[in-house]
């Protein structure tokens, strides 16, 4: 088993280039291997029970090499989402910035669609005023016509009453009177 691990290892090696150089033994335990196409499904696989002993400082060395290796690229990869956070949020200001304008803009439209209704209002209360002091003209001047004919029939009506007075005087003092005897 020590064989494949070995195998293992050179096969790795040859894919990877190590960043420290040095003498390290490092194998899988059949537990950590994944089963490839050729190889049984793990029920069938005989566990083997034989400790790996590792190296403390190899274990630091692979964990400095290993972060070494990545951390360059995870900070980068980092600041690089933090600036896009900041133009997302510089984007989404804009957005509410445009959303705001064209509010605007909306409101604009209703306050210039409002104007014209008020203006076609304004002209019709014109209108009506107009007719009201038009209306207000001709009753005044038929007030004025009713008084003038009451006036006139009532004068017509004295004239008629005078002359029935007059005609009853003058029929008294037609009407013989008889003399008196003195």
């Amino acid at each position: 088993m020590e064989t494949e691990g070995r195998a293992d290892e050179s096969s790795s090696s040859q894919r990877d280039p190590p960043q420290n150089t040095g003498s390290y033994e490092f194998s899988l335990t059949p537990q950590d291997s994944r089963p490839t196409e050729d190889s049984q499904p793990a029920e069938k696989s005989v566990p083997i029970e034989e400790a790996i002993v590792v190296d403390r400082k190899a274990i630091e060395k692979l964990t400095e090499g290993l972060l070494s290796h990545y951390l360059p690229d995870l900070y980068s990869s980092k600041q690089a989402l933090l600036e896009l956070n900041q133009n997302q949020v510089i984007l989404l200001d804009t957005l509410d910035q445009e959303v705001t304008k064209f509010r605007e803009c909306n409101s604009l439209l209703d306050l210039n669609s409002l104007f014209t209704e008020a203006k076609f209002y304004h002209g019709k209360l014109l209108n009506i005023r107009k007719d009201m002091i038009m209306l207000h003209e001709k009753t005044t001047k038929l007030k004025k016509r009713a008084l003038k004919l009451q006036q006139q029939r009532q004068k017509e009506v004295m004239e008629k009453e005078q002359q029935r007075e007059k005609e009853l005087e003058r029929e008294r003092q037609l009407i013989a009177k008889p003399a008196q005897r003195t």
